[in-house]
């Protein structure tokens, strides 16, 4: 059995979402209906996943996590309204720790909940087996438990971004970067994209599992750290060296051609493939446009096996794919099976995927 705690101080989305699992069989549910419950159940029962509503009154999602992360270490699913205070305050909560995050059903929230349900169960298994990273608030962890609690509020303000000096724009017609990721994706995101020069010589499209609202925000946040300029992709757009452009949320990204070269482009989600923006559809994308030997794969942390069919044809057209390593991955669903089919041509950690990267296209 996967024990569960939900957390919300709505009794209507408890009643709801501890229904939603309970039909499930193989969860064992708790319910909490504030932060300081759900600290007490998560100390004493120790759940193998939680799901952590971001607004709540007096103890907020934000305080709670930060100190879940701290006294009882397991993995967090955020249930976050689609508002934009509510997803910068969600991509806070994946920088503290948490694993994923889905969005709270709005309007008829029962009618949401059957179209939404499927997701969400499927999101929470995953988290449930996922693994904590293990410098993930270590100091903090270790002064816990000797009883010397440091300072509140753990995490530092990011370092400026490096600057970025004017240049000429450089089409994508040498190639192109194709990273896929879901489960975990956002830290693991960062920790690429902020290893990569100004003068990256190619384009990097990126399709992240996340709804739509979110993005922009992982977007604006990813472009205040990177050396690279990072955009979310809401419109056709260009393809330019030196730029990441993030997959819009309930939407798949696609490369097209356009009189003045490559663009990259939203599309509505097609309903041939489960999760989005889906990362088999950005590459075969890519690859009707590029010759496989002009594109690089990367397939990072994630539940299934979205990427995996694609990435592993772009190898055997003869372009160049990397796989996240199991020690690193959040879930090593994604990578897993790009590894199994034969589709990797390099499996290495989350902090060599860049230099790898690098090494490859120059």
């Amino acid at each position: 059995m996967i024990r569960l705690l939900i957390v919300d101080d709505s009794a209507l989305m408890r009643k709801l979402l501890a229904g939603l699992f309970a039909a499930e069989g193989d969860f064992e549910v708790r319910l909490a209906r504030n932060g300081e419950e759900a600290l007490d159940l998560a100390r004493a029962e120790r759940p193998d996943v939680v799901t952590l509503d971001v607004q709540m009154p007096g103890m907020d999602g934000l305080a709670c996590l930060d100190r879940l992360m701290i006294e009882a270490p397991c993995p967090v699913v955020m249930v976050s309204s689609v508002t934009r205070k509510g997803a910068e305050a969600t991509l806070e909560a994946l920088r503290l720790g948490a694993i994923d995050v889905v969005a709270k059903p709005t309007g008829a929230v029962s009618l949401e909940m059957d179209r939404l349900g499927p997701v969400i169960v499927a999101q929470v298994r995953a988290a449930a087996g996922a693994k904590l990273r293990r410098s993930l608030r270590l100091t903090e962890v270790v002064r816990h438990k000797v009883g010397r609690p440091g300072p509140a509020g753990v995490q530092g303000a990011p370092a400026p971004r490096p600057f970025r000096p004017a240049r000429g724009r450089v089409d994508a017609t040498s190639g192109l970067v194709l990273i896929g990721t879901s489960t975990g994706g956002p830290p693991a995101l960062e920790a690429v994209l902020t290893q990569l020069p100004t003068d990256f010589p190619l384009p990097v499209l990126v399709a992240q599992h996340m709804p739509a609202t979110f993005t922009g925000a992982m977007a604006r946040r990813l472009d205040s750290l990177c050396a690279i300029e990072v955009v979310e992709v809401d419109e056709p757009m260009p393809l330019v060296a030196g730029r990441a452009y993030i997959g819009r949320g309930d939407a798949d990204l696609l490369v097209s051609r356009r009189a003045g070269g490559l663009v990259a482009l939203p599309a509505p989600a097609s309903s041939k493939y489960l999760w989005h923006p889906s990362v088999d559809r950005m590459v075969d994308s890519a690859l009707e446009h590029l010759p496989a030997e002009q594109l690089r794969g990367v397939l990072m942390t994630g539940m299934g096996r979205d990427g995996a069919e694609a990435m592993t044809r772009l190898h055997q057209l003869g372009g160049r794919t990397i796989a996240e390593a199991e020690a690193t991955a959040v879930v090593w669903g994604m990578p897993g099976e790009l590894v199994r089919s034969g589709g990797a041509e390099v499996v290495v950690p989350l902090d060599e995927i860049a230099p790898t990267l690098l090494q490859m296209v120059t």
